[in-house]
Order: structure tokens, then C-alpha cells, then sequence
């Protein structure tokens, strides 16, 4: 070293500090990439993103040649820099050039190219990742003996270098990650995307038309009466059933009727051949699931049953596909604008049939969905009794006042939304 000039050490260590930045940078770059970007940029045939995935398929080794490579050259830079001291101030300069050091590696090494890194990453990584590959074939021997040693610490830990994370999304992450993609999808799309990933969430039960609330044609009656039902109706399935809905045969579709209608051949008995048979759905079926069954068995609706065999409901194919694109311009139960309505007071006067996911969505309300599926069963599931009008409780939050209660159920409240109650307490 003594036949190096000062001024030769200094360009020597700027360029240690600067390769010591190349490492530091390329480490965080390496790290920082979105990785569902770099597998779509792979696909696409990106050359640097090739090289990138190679890379990364062993992390242990790239993590391990960048710290060969960064130690090296830091432990490099400290010992000129200590020869530089000492030239220029003696044996005090090893103090002033460890400070120094340690302040321009801090600054230009570490924190600024990692910073850009950071910022940057495939700005960083893909042009980086020509020279890394170069170095990790030159120095592979050595790279591979610092992995084994450090494997070999990691099994005393009962770690493997095998167990390497999954990058693989759960539910929720992706819920996120499409909740955080306002800048690229329209809200319309989120709304789609988070439709589509909440329909595990929800169960045939909370999209169901309730058993009380089920429009069908008892076949006993008068063939006169059934004929005008049929005309007036609104669905193009109506379920038919014997005096009671418990006793449902089937259903028959309304373009059925027309054939037979067109023919000459409408009468009771022909209507009858005609029904399809039922398609009946265990309660608790999550609606990806049935959303899947109901493709699979080529049907559009069927009815909910309990474990006793028991008819809860009825639900249909629009109805999951309205969970995941919104309400369509037709349904077969009532929007959750037709059960709310707005009082001059700020107040709301709701149907009790209402379901509480509908008035949720509706209002942008947080009402407890975890038990009873519509208003007055939550009411009721409350008080733990049938209550009297004019009787008020508070729930969720909400201050509720039951408005009518008729044939022991709740028609009618009043909700004060929680921003009104804070005002008016």
C-alpha cells in the first residue's frame, strides 16, 4: 500500500463505496418487486424479469452472493480508509476515518440506494440482475459453501431452507389488494371483484325469499282463478303447490303455459305435465357454492330446505348473480328502497320483512348480521319477546322505535341513523 498514492486510495474507495451501493440497492430492488407483477412481465416474455425469477427461485443464494459481495467490499473500504487516516493525521485519523466512513457507507451505501430501490425496484433489479447473474456462476463455490454452513444453523433451529413462504394471496389479502386498486378499476369493477369474493361469505339463507313471503298457484283451485294468476303474474316460474305451500309439486314456466295456450291444450291436467321438478337446497350452502351447483344442474332456482325436510325459502340464479353486479331491473323480491323510506325528520321507516344485508348495503349501516336474517327477527331475537308498538330499544347502536306490529310480527319501525342520535341524544 505504500506505494499507492493518497490520492489512488481515494478514487479506490469511492469506487468500494460505490459497488457497496450496487449491492445495497440491488438487495432491496431484488426484495421490493411485486411479485404477481413479475410473474405477469415472465409472461409476457420481459427478458429482465426472466433473469429476475430466475434469481429469486433460490433466495438463500441471492441474499447470500449480495452480502458476500457488500461485506467484502465494506471491509475493503474500511481498511483503505484507515490507511488514508493515518497518512493524514496519524494514528488519531483511524478514529476520524471509522466516523467518516461510517457516515458517507450510512448515507451513500445504505440509505440513498435503498431508498431509490425501494422506489424503483424494476428500475433497479432488471438491470441488476445481468451483473448478479454473472456473479453468482463466477463465485458459485463460494456461495454455495456460505449456504451450507448457514443451513446447517438454521436446521439446528429446526428451520429448512426448503420451507420457503408461499406467496399466494388469501381471501382477505385480496379483498385488500382489490380495495386498494382505485387507480386502475373502476368502483363498479371493485364492487364485482369484492361481490365475487364475499360469496363464500354468505350463506342461500340470507339471499332466500322467506317462506311467508313465497307467490305460488294452489293447483286445487278454480281453473278460472288459476288461468288469471298465471297471466298476472310477474316471475316466469311460478311455483305450484296443494292448499298449502308446505305441499309444493313444482313449478311451471310461463313460456310452458303459452305453448299449451297456442295449441289449444290448456287445461288443468296439461298444466300439471307440464311442472318441472323442484331443485331443493340444504340451508347454510355458501353461494359460491350454489353458484356452482346451480351451473353443474343447469337449474335457475330452488327451495331451501332445513334438516327436517321443511321449506325455508326460495332462491334463484339472479338472486346470487345480483350479490356479485348489483340489483338488476327486475327481481322477485322488493329492493331495499321499496322497504326504506325517508321521513322529512331524517328519521326511516323500514319494512320488518326488510333483511338486515339489504338494509345494510342500502344505508351503509352496521346492524349485526351473525343471527337473524331480517328486522323484526333481530328485534324479536333482542327483546326475546314479541314487543307492543310504540316500545323503542337500541341496537347496534341505533335507537329503533317499533312503529305497527300485527299477526305477532313486526311490520313497521323507525330507525334513528347513529350521526342523528348523536345529535339529537
Amino acid at each position: 500500500m505504500d506505494s499507492i498514492s493518497t490520492s489512488v486510495l481515494f478514487i479506490i474507495l469511492s469506487i468500494l463505496i460505490f459497488i457497496s451501493a450496487y449491492f445495497s440497492g440491488s438487495e432491496t430492488g431484488m426484495m421490493s418487486l411485486n411479485r404477481y407483477r413479475l410473474k405477469h412481465l415472465e409472461k409476457q416474455k420481459h427478458k429482465g424479469a426472466k433473469r429476475v425469477s430466475r434469481l429469486l427461485e433460490r433466495p438463500d443464494r441471492l441474499i447470500g452472493l449480495i452480502l458476500i459481495g457488500n461485506n467484502l467490499v465494506n471491509i475493503a473500504a474500511s481498511a483503505i480508509a484507515t490507511i488514508i487516516g493515518m497518512r493524514l493525521l496519524g494514528d488519531v485519523g483511524v478514529v476520524y476515518a471509522t466516523f467518516i466512513l461510517t457516515l458517507v457507507v450510512l448515507i451513500f451505501a445504505e440509505v440513498t440506494p435503498k431508498t431509490l430501490a425501494a422506489l424503483y425496484p424494476e428500475k433497479v433489479a432488471f438491470p441488476s440482475s445481468i451483473i448478479l447473474g454473472a456473479l453468482l456462476k463466477l463465485l458459485y463455490p463460494v456461495v454455495v459453501m456460505v449456504n451450507a454452513i448457514t443451513n446447517g444453523f438454521l436446521s439446528l433451529l429446526g428451520i429448512s431452507s426448503e420451507q420457503r413462504e408461499q406467496h399466494s394471496l388469501s381471501t382477505e389479502e385480496l379483498r385488500t389488494v382489490v380495495n386498494e386498486s382505485s387507480a386502475f378499476l373502476p368502483e363498479r369493477d371493485q364492487n364485482m371483484l369484492v361481490g365475487i369474493l364475499d360469496l363464500e361469505n354468505v350463506t342461500v339463507e340470507d339471499i332466500m325469499i322467506p317462506r311467508s313471503e313465497l307467490v305460488g298457484i294452489d293447483i286445487n283451485d278454480d281453473w278460472k282463478k288459476i288461468q288469471k294468476q298465471l297471466t298476472q303474474s310477474n316471475h316466469t316460474r311460478v311455483l305450484l303447490y296443494r292448499d298449502s305451500i308446505d305441499d309444493v309439486v313444482g313449478y311451471v314456466h310461463v313460456r310452458d303455459a303459452l305453448k299449451l295456450l297456442s295449441k289449444n291444450q290448456f287445461t288443468k291436467a296439461t298444466l300439471i305435465r307440464a311442472v318441472r321438478e323442484l331443485y331443493f337446497i340444504p340451508e347454510g350452502t355458501p353461494l359460491n357454492t350454489q353458484l356452482l351447483k346451480f351451473q353443474h344442474a343447469k337449474e335457475r332456482l330452488g327451495i331451501v330446505v332445513d334438516e327436517y325436510g321443511d321449506i325455508q325459502g326460495l332462491v334463484t340464479l339472479e338472486d346470487i348473480l345480483e350479490e356479485i353486479v348489483g340489483d338488476f331491473t327486475t327481481t322477485m323480491t322488493p329492493t331495499p328502497s321499496d322497504e326504506v323510506h325517508r321521513q322529512p325528520d331524517g328519521t326511516y321507516l323500514i319494512d320488518g320483512s326488510a333483511t338486515i344485508r339489504d338494509i345494510n348495503k342500502e344505508m351503509s349501516w352496521h346492524l349485526p348480521t351473525d343471527g337473524p336474517k331480517t328486522l323484526n327477527g333481530l328485534i324479536v331475537e333482542y327483546l326475546e319477546d314479541i314487543p307492543q308498538a310504540k316500545m323503542s330499544v337500541r341496537i347496534a347502536g341505533y335507537p329503533v322505535e317499533i312503529v305497527d306490529v300485527r299477526d305477532n310480527m313486526i311490520k313497521t319501525v323507525r330507525v334513528i341513523p347513529e350521526y342523528i342520535s348523536r345529535e339529537n341524544p
